[in-house]
């Protein structure tokens, strides 16, 4: 018996790596992290990603959840990263420059199930709340 392939449609054959960026209630907000530039790594986020030429995209959303964790980005594999078994990527405590860059080259490299992330940045690789790991396995 030959497997059977799926079939990819639409966004599915060619979604890119996707960072989500936390700016919910207490990811970006300067009340919480005074000395940090919520503003600045939004921008060059975005900014990079447009010089990427579709390698990656940047989405914000609200709170993510793990608020004692502040700032959050998640790293969401590309199609072809989830194809290779790469799953989201969740990173904790993204507030300096080099964490950053980090993200970006990861992003732009491929992401999760493509490239290896920077080993540095493995150490601050967070667990989801347990509500977001039930939602992913619907």
């Amino acid at each position: 018996m030959v497997p059977r392939q799926r079939a990819l449609i639409g966004a599915a054959v060619s979604r890119p790596c996707t960072l989500v960026v936390c700016r919910g209630c207490c990811c970006g907000d300067a009340r919480k992290h005074p000395g940090y530039d919520h503003d600045w790594q939004l921008e060059r986020l975005v900014a990079a990603a447009s010089d990427a030429g579709g390698a990656f995209q940047v989405r914000t959303t609200d709170c993510l959840g793990p608020c004692d964790q502040a700032n959050v980005v998640v790293v969401q594999p590309s199609a072809a990263g989830r194809r290779a078994g790469g799953r989201a990527t969740w990173v904790g405590f993204a507030m300096d420059d080099d964490c950053t860059e980090e993200i970006l080259q990861w992003a732009a490299a491929g992401g999760p199930g493509v490239a290896a992330p920077p080993v540095t940045l493995e150490l601050q690789f967070i667990k989801p709340p347990r509500d977001a790991r039930v939602r992913s396995r619907r």
